[in-house]
């Protein structure tokens, strides 16, 4: 049995960061490019979230 550190890792086209091979992926490990569904979903990489306190208007 393999050891996780063992295992090929890549970074996450959308939130940046690393994630390891899985089984479920061995077929198309080199076309993976997200760590999960939800970043697959979300694909707009690092932007900034509103906090809300930005002046409206000016």
């Amino acid at each position: 049995m393999r050891k996780k550190a063992d295992l090929p890792s890549k970074i996450c086209a959308a939130c940046g960061l690393p994630f390891v091979w899985r089984k479920k992926w061995e077929r198309d490990w080199d076309k993976v490019r997200y760590c999960s569904e939800r970043c697959r979903l979300n694909k707009t990489g690092n932007k900034p979230r509103a906090t809300g306190h930005e002046k409206a208007g000016s």
